[in-house]
Formats: C-alpha cells, sequence, structure tokens
C-alpha cells in the first residue's frame, strides 16, 4: 500500500542479504525510512544506494550488544525512535546435537536470538509511549518441525525467537504494539542455493505441494502487511509461509 508507511522509521537487520534486501525495499515502498543493519561490507551499502527514500547503512555485529546499543543510537540520532523493527538477520547450522559444538551453538544463540531481544529491549519502550510499533521476527518452518535440513542450534534459536514473540505480543498488546513471527520455509537465498546439495534441492521440492522454493518478495509483503496499518489487530502470531510443506 503505497504511502501508509509515510511518516515511519523502520529498522531491518540482515539488510544485506536477499531476503533482507527485499524487505527493506518493500518498506520504502509503502513509505518508510528505513535503517539497514548487518555485518560492514560492501553489499550492505549498494542495498542503501538502491532505495528510493533516504536510507542509513549501519554496520553492526548482532551477536555484540555493545554494537547494537550504539547501533540503535545512530539510529535515533539520524531518522528519530524506530517504529517498525524487522529481526531478520539469522546464520544457518546444519549440525545436528552430537555434532554441535558449545561455541557454535552460541554462535548461533548469539545473532539470531540474542542479538533480536537486544533490539526489541531498545526499541519496545518508544513504541509503548507513542502507543503504535511493529515488530516482526523471521522464524522459520525448521522451530515447528524439529529442523528438516537444519540443525540443532538453529532450530533451537528460530524456536526461542518465536517464544520471544508471543512474549512480547502479549506485553505490548495494550500500547498498540504488535509483535509477530513469520515461519519462512527454504526461500531462494544462498542458504538453499549454496548450503544445500542439488539432491537435497530436488528431494525438498518434491515434497513442496507448490512445487517450488519461496521468493524473497513474497515474504516481503507479508511483512509488509504484517507493519501496515489494517494489521493492527494481528498480534502473537507465528505465520506460515511454505508453500504446503507444513501444516497446523
Amino acid at each position: 500500500m503505497s504511502g501508509s508507511l509515510s511518516g515511519k522509521t523502520a529498522l531491518v537487520t540482515g539488510a544485506a542479504g536477499v531476503l533482507g534486501g527485499a524487505i527493506a525495499k518493500r518498506l520504502v515502498r509503502d513509505g518508510a525510512t528505513v535503517a539497514l543493519l548487518d555485518l560492514p561490507g560492501p553489499r550492505l551499502d549498494a542495498v542503501a544506494r538502491e532505495l528510493d527514500n533516504p536510507a542509513a547503512a549501519i554496520p553492526c555485529d548482532l551477536a555484540d550488544a555493545d554494537a547494537i546499543t550504539a547501533a540503535i543510537g545512530m539510529v535515533r540520532e539520524r531518522f528519530g525512535t524506530v517504529d517498525i523493527l524487522v529481526n531478520n538477520a539469522g546464520i544457518l547450522s546444519n549440525n545436528k546435537a552430537a555434532e554441535t559444538s558449545f561455541d557454535e551453538w552460541r554462535k548461533v544463540m548469539a545473532v539470531n536470538l540474542d542479538g533480536a531481544f537486544w533490539l526489541i529491549h531498545h526499541c519496545l519502550p518508544p513504541m509503548k509511549e507513542k502507543r503504535w510499533g511493529r515488530i516482526v521476527n523471521i522464524c522459520s518452518l525448521a522451530s515447528k518441525t524439529g529442523g528438516l535440513t537444519a540443525g540443532t542450534a538453529y532450530t533451537a534459536s528460530k524456536g526461542g525467537l518465536a517464544a520471544l514473540t508471543f512474549s512480547v505480543a502479549r506485553e505490548a498488546a495494550a500500547y498498540g504494539v504488535t509483535a509477530n513471527g513469520i515461519a519462512p520455509a527454504y526461500i531462494k537465498t544462498p542458504m538453499v542455493t549454496e548450503q544445500l546439495t542439488e539432491r537435497q534441492r530436488q528431494d525438498l521440492l518434491k515434497q513442496i505441494p507448490v512445487g517450488r522454493f519461496l521468493d524473497a518478495d513474497e515474504v516481503a509483503d507479508l511483512v509488509a502487511y504484517l507493519t501496515g496499518p489494517t494489521a493492527g489487530f494481528v498480534t502473537g502470531e507465528i505465520v506460515d509461509i511454505n508453500g504446503g510443506l507444513h501444516f497446523d
């Protein structure tokens, strides 16, 4: 809905990736000003240049609480408080429990869950004061299925992110702030194209009733709905978008 987010500031993590970039572009199309958080690199700057609205590319290691605090300060200095938070950043681990080291477990949790929590910690109070806000956490089908090709740490981190979504939704609902999650399955990103073998990809396609992988723009459209003005009565939901691979 063009212009529906005019005057709103959105923060998107993992913005240098395929999905994060698609989400940022979709929110800009709806009128939002977007702050892009990701590890430093040319892709992050390139995404910022591709956006029509003023955008800030803010390098940030989401495993570092101090770096997140500093990044939030930069966003507030440039754009004011955050109205829309999209916790999209995530790292994948394919190792199952017996093969997962403690360091790998902590690394995945730090980015996928701890970073999302610390951003909510900073962004939620001003949303409650303004009595309007939208939080969208990109969860995963893995948390609902025990992981198909995903490893234990990744699956558990996304399950924790879903539980975090429920907790924040309960806390914030009376303040006009919604918190929802999206549970996609096998988006056409490097996680699928590079970290799965061709045999794994073909086997998965046979299991997905619609017969294809998910496009990042389809997830971005769902984010746009959940962050928009017509979704104020939707909160505490984990919305599946998996082509019929899993029903609940």
